[in-house]
């Protein structure tokens, strides 16, 4: 039983023989917490076509309904608010619907298909905070799509070639070998590879600005002295030996990529994330010179006289974009038409979404514009999911001065932290635990914390992360909400030593007024799960779930389970648990993050 669309049903009758009116859709909202009742329908906006005062249209639509439906036990109205209590036998049935369904949440399989690109690293550094947002999000979104029907696709695109990337190989080249000539590797170093390379891409940050300061010190101005100066130089000629297929550069490259995808693939698989297909930018940057050569015959582009390739969008407010570059290379537009088309052939789904950063609104505006008068039939279900950085409390991050957060050391210190929590509040109960249950439970709640804590903020939001907060047993962190689950299925395991059956359905006629707050947001749950899928935003789901999870402490404290003499009552709050306990388990899944069963 859906009760809210039952009563919206219901609300339409009332209207229709009470005023010969067709009410047209019917809005419910939450009852306000200070006034009794579950839902509540705003009557304001009929004043004028029923020709009554919001009060007593109010008045009226709640007689009729309780006296005409068994689902309406009772209702008030506070000047335009009508608010309706629901019977308690209505609440059983929907409680009984949902603990027979296994499904309960994950709507049926839809023809649709959904391709979700994230991550997006480069092959210069290592993971980080940044990132973990992003891949949260991306992950998150990717769960959340599949439980509303969709087919998914997640893809990521690495950026493993540019001037960037040629930093740290230059650095590499320059500076790894010590005086016997051996180069250090990610063996010699106990170093994972991608902290390697990114520890090469800060010597040559360091080492370009040395010389910067070199050459000003001696009289060169600023702009000139980044253009001149020797590592400089020498990173652009590097580049053009990629570009050649210079056999030693393309080399060197080769290993020092393979040395990062390890150190990628370890972070992927220990934060839980998978892709369906990786590209790679040095696959796929050229891709787009024949979209150019397309759109340039249609009159989409333009060459000017030095023979570079632009788009006029100023007709939406996105000025002159530069898509060929006067020599013929390519600019990042170029490469994402082209992968943009790729994964199109590749997989033929109705929508892409990007998840990348606020800093490239701009750019993709473009991009879907373009597509749009290149007259791309996919052009329509493009969508950038854009996103708020990540600070720490100690302020912005920075990958080229080494001042960012690796994601490696951050998801161990908040596991460390999470660890020390756990210990503190068990008082002596983990002893029961085995080290490889401990660790298992620490890694478990830490990534829990890490997780919710960036995915509880709306996204497009910028946030602070601090991993200390981020852990706290107390309040809207991820731990709180793992306790909750191990409560509950702490409840259910004394429940059968008991030998007290969780089989059969609910057959009270009388709920507590928690209980049915409990059973009202249970029935929420498929509700909140499309809309988080509407809005691509797991911070739905985070929200949905802390309530829940908080909720369910307010009926612990408040009414006995285990003790509790009526056997139809310790029934009913056994399943009630067991149903709280599932749902919570499927929206943390949904963020991407496991529940214990004991702590």
């Amino acid at each position: 039983m859906d009760i809210q669309e039952e009563v919206k049903h219901t609300i339409q009758r009332a209207i229709s023989e009470l005023y010969q009116q067709d009410a047209g859709e019917i809005v419910l909202q939450p009852t306000k917490k200070e006034f009794e009742g579950l839902y509540t329908f705003v009557t304001f906006p009929l004043t004028k076509a029923l020709r009554q005062a919001p009060a007593q249209i109010g008045q009226a639509i709640g007689s009729w309904i309780t006296q005409n439906s068994s689902i309406v036990s009772g209702f008030n109205v506070v000047q335009g608010f009508l608010n309706l209590s629901i019977a308690d036998a209505a609440w059983v049935t929907v409680l009984n619907d949902i603990s027979a369904n296994p499904a309960f949440g994950t709507s049926a399989q839809k023809e649709q298909s959904v391709m979700v690109e994230f991550s997006s690293p480069n092959t210069n550094k290592p993971l980080h905070l940044g990132h973990l947002r992003n891949n949260f999000l991306g992950d998150s979104v990717s769960r959340i799509l599949a439980a509303n029907g969709y087919t998914v696709a997640k893809t990521c695109i690495v950026n493993d070639r540019g001037i960037h990337i040629c930093k740290s190989m230059l650095a590499y080249k320059l500076f790894s070998a010590d005086e016997s000539g051996h180069r250090e590797t990610p063996e010699s170093t106990g170093m994972k590879g991608d902290h390697l390379i990114g520890k090469y891409y800060v010597l040559f940050d360091k080492a370009y600005k040395a010389q910067i300061e070199e050459l000003v010190g001696q009289g060169m101005p600023k702009e000139e002295a980044e253009k001149k100066a020797p590592l400089m130089l020498e990173v652009q000629q590097m580049l053009r030996l990629w570009e050649q297929g210079d056999p030693e550069t393309v080399a060197l490259w080769s290993q020092l990529n393979a040395w990062v995808y390890e150190g990628f693939d370890a972070t992927y698989q220990s934060i839980g994330v998978s892709f369906d297909k990786t590209y790679y930018e040095s696959n796929t940057y050229l891709l787009g010179k024949e979209i150019v050569e397309e759109g340039l015959q249609k009159g989409v582009f333009y060459r000017k006289d030095d023979g570079s390739v632009w788009i006029d969008l100023a007709e939406q407010g996105l000025d002159q974009k530069l898509v060929l570059r006067s020599d013929g290379t390519s600019v990042y537009m170029t490469q994402d038409l082209g992968t943009t088309d790729l994964k199109f052939q590749d997989f033929h789904t109705d929508r892409q979404i990007w998840v990348v950063g606020n800093e490239q609104d701009y750019h993709f505006n473009v991009l879907f514009a373009i597509l749009h008068r290149l007259g791309r039939d996919y052009a329509d279900g493009l969508y950038h999911l854009s996103y708020g950085m990540v600070d720490l409390p100690t302020g912005k991050m920075k990958s080229r001065e080494g001042t960012v957060v690796d994601a490696d050391d951050l998801i161990q210190e908040t596991i460390d932290a999470a660890s020390a929590a756990a210990d503190e509040a068990a008082k002596g109960k983990l002893d029961e635990f085995s080290d490889d249950e401990k660790t298992a439970l620490f890694k478990m709640l830490g990534l829990g914390a890490l997780k919710y804590y960036l995915l509880k903020v709306d996204p497009q939001k910028r946030m602070q992360f601090n991993p200390a907060e981020s852990v706290d047993l107390h309040g809207n962190t991820g731990p709180y909400i793992q306790y909750v689950h191990a409560r509950i299925r702490s409840v259910l395991r004394k429940a059968s030593d008991m030998g007290v059956s969780l089989e059969g359905a609910v057959t009270t006629t009388e709920l507590d007024e928690i209980e049915q707050q409990l059973v009202f947001l249970l029935s929420q749950y498929p509700q909140r799960v499309a809309e988080a899928g509407d809005a691509y935003a797991p911070s739905y789901i985070a929200q949905y779930v802390y309530e829940l999870a908080k909720t369910f402490n307010q009926f612990y404290d408040k009414l006995s389970i285990l003790k509790e003499t009526d056997a139809v009552k310790l029934h009913t709050r056994l399943i009630l648990s067991k149903s709280v306990g599932e749902t919570i388990r499927k929206a943390m899944g949904l963020l991407g993050i496991e529940v214990p069963e004991k702590m």
